[in-house]
């Protein structure tokens, strides 16, 4: 990464979502950040699944600090990354939203709808994902819950038996 590069920020697409993913890598690198772009590559059909583990797996490894998944609603993106421990993906399609998985969920990924929003709001909302840093001090408990909720081995207290 050069002198001036923020960081570097992974992002994925399936079909459906390739042409914003291409606009949004260019926008992403004129806010002096690098990226790592993990597919689709064409708008050939691909199981997006498979591009949202690869984004997830390179965050939750340290090798990105952030993500930006696009698919159609941005929905399967957001449950398939999910499916990663340690990974907090989020969708949002407004910029408050997008600010809040940051600042009180510490979500790493942003899932976005190519079909859903149009270029210039999804511009906005990554701006303010990627700009957006968590907020420990007031939402650490609550995400420290959700990180033992993907612990099969820790249960959470449930209330009284037989209640």
């Amino acid at each position: 990464m050069g002198a001036h590069t923020k960081f570097s920020v992974a992002v994925g697409c399936d079909e459906a979502g390739f042409e914003l993913k291409e606009l949004l890598k260019r926008y992403i690198e004129s806010l002096g950040y690098a990226v790592q772009d993990f597919g689709c590559y064409s708008l050939s059909p691909v199981l997006y699944p498979d591009i949202a583990v690869a984004v997830a797996t390179a965050v939750e490894a340290g090798e990105q600090r952030l993500g930006v998944l696009i698919c159609g609603t941005g929905i399967g993106m957001a449950i398939s990354a999910n499916k990663i421990n340690g990974v907090r993906a989020a969708q949002a399609h407004d910029t408050y939203s997008a600010e809040r998985a940051r600042k009180s969920n510490d979500a790493q990924i942003l899932s976005i709808g190519a079909r859903v929003i149009g270029t210039e709001l999804a511009k906005s909302i990554v701006k303010v994902f990627l700009a957006s840093e968590f907020e420990a001090e007031r939402s650490g408990a609550k995400v420290e819950r959700i990180t033992a909720l993907e612990q099969a081995d820790r249960a959470l207290p449930r209330g009284k038996e037989g209640a």
